[in-house]
């Protein structure tokens, strides 16, 4: 019978410990608790050679996570698997507006999708903040135009979004946009789980810095 770790402390330990040893790229120390837990999430070690990390992303989401910026998502399963207490302590919140008042009435005027009608109803809410897009190629879309501006770019921008319509050439063009920092993982693979656990692991690496 095969002897299995129950310990949580050490099961995590012991990931972490396989997922560094099967790492291949010349990650940055500061980037590897983001591939870590990327492939922790998603349990796929090959999900590492299409993980895109801007050479500045790093560096500003923490500046941004320790001067209290907001995370801004574009669907509840992203803002449910953040930290928020965690979050707290670093003096932000974390919102998704995709069901504000009007958003969907808006979103059938338009013709458009609701996360991305989302965005363009609060721009304001970008400026300095962390957006993190697990699910709409939309929202990422209609968020890169609103960063041309800088009165509403983020600090940075986690660009995760899954599926087979629009996912890889919205992450194509956002990779494109080297001006902007951001982490993404090309192709069409992504998802709210993998969204979450980027911002979680600037989280945790800004409440240790402090």
């Amino acid at each position: 019978m095969t002897a299995f770790i129950l310990d949580p402390g050490q099961i995590e330990t012991e990931s972490m410990r396989i997922i560094r040893a099967g790492l291949t790229r010349p990650w940055s120390e500061d980037q590897y608790p983001v591939v870590e837990r990327l492939i922790h999430t998603s349990g796929d070690p090959s999900l590492e050679q299409v993980i895109a990390i801007h050479p500045q992303a790093i560096a500003c989401g923490l500046k941004a996570l320790k001067e209290g910026a907001n995370v801004i998502t574009d669907v509840e399963m992203v803002r449910a698997g953040i930290a928020k207490a965690k979050l707290k302590l670093l003096g932000g919140t974390v919102a998704s507006y995709l069901n504000a008042p009007g958003v969907l009435e808006q979103a059938q005027a338009w013709g458009i999708t609701r996360s991305m009608t989302a965005f363009r109803m609060h721009p304001e809410s970008l400026r300095g903040s962390i957006v993190a897009i697990g699910n709409a190629p939309t929202a990422l879309l209609e968020v890169l135009r609103l960063a041309e501006n800088p009165e509403t770019r983020p600090a940075l921008i986690i660009g995760i979004p899954v599926g087979f319509v629009g996912a890889k050439e919205s992450k194509d063009l956002l990779w494109q946009r080297q001006e902007i920092p951001s982490i993404t993982v090309l192709g069409t693979r992504g998802g709210s789980p993998l969204a979450a656990t980027v911002v979680n692991a600037l989280i945790y690496t800004a409440l240790k810095q402090l």
